[in-house]
Parts: C-alpha cells; structure tokens; sequence
C-alpha cells in the first residue's frame, strides 16, 4: 500500500522562504516520476513542478527560478524547495507519485498525499 505524507507547511512572510517534504512509503521514489500541485480555494489543483526517475525536471511558469524539486533517495523522500514566496503561492500544497507520463503536469497520478498548507501573507 502506497503512502504519501507532506510536511513542512506553514506561514511565512513574502520574500521568505519554505521546504516541503513528502515522506513515501510502500514507493520507491528514485525510480518514480512525482509531482507537487497545489490548490487556492476556489481553484482548480495545478502542477507546480515534476521530476522523473532520471531527476529531470519540470516547472510550471509560475516557480520558475524560484521552485527547486529535488529527491532525496536515502530518506525515500520527495522536497520542493520554495524561495521568493509571493502571497499568490499561498495554497494546500498535494504531493503526487506513479505519473503516467513522465514530468507531467496534469493530475494524471496514481497517488496522492493529503496535503500541507502553505499560507504567504504580504
């Protein structure tokens, strides 16, 4: 049974800075294709950035520069490193594992965690 656990939400003050974690168990994540998305209210979820079994990357527009994905394989673990937060950053931030196509940005996932809020004020 796969699970997906995000930590490392919370508030902070644009300019700042967060990372996010997501702990997998039951899944492999060196050899996964992952995803974070996030979700306002209101708004429909959106990929945020992607990486595959190769650690290639893929970025929305609006992370850019300053959204970093990464894996740390030792730990089983899936990061976004978030810096220059904006207050249009502020949503609950899902991690994604088993893409179906590789760096994708699009909600075709086979797992999902339950979410970590992150809440940017100005």
């Amino acid at each position: 049974q796969v699970q997906l656990v995000e930590s490392g939400g919370g508030s902070v003050q644009a300019g700042g800075s967060l990372r996010l974690s997501c702990s997998a168990s039951g899944y492999t994540v060196s050899s996964g294709w992952m995803a974070w998305f996030r979700q306002a209210p209101g708004k429909e979820r959106e990929g945020v950035a992607a990486i595959d079994s190769d650690s290639n990357t893929n970025y929305d527009d609006s992370v850019k520069g300053r959204f970093t994905i990464f894996k740390d394989n030792t730990k089983n673990t899936l990061a976004l490193e978030m810096n220059s937060l904006k207050p249009e950053d502020t949503a609950m931030y899902y991690c994604a594992a088993g893409g179906r196509l590789a760096l994708s940005l699009h909600r075709d996932y086979t797992y999902w965690g339950q979410g970590t809020q992150v809440t940017v004020s100005s």
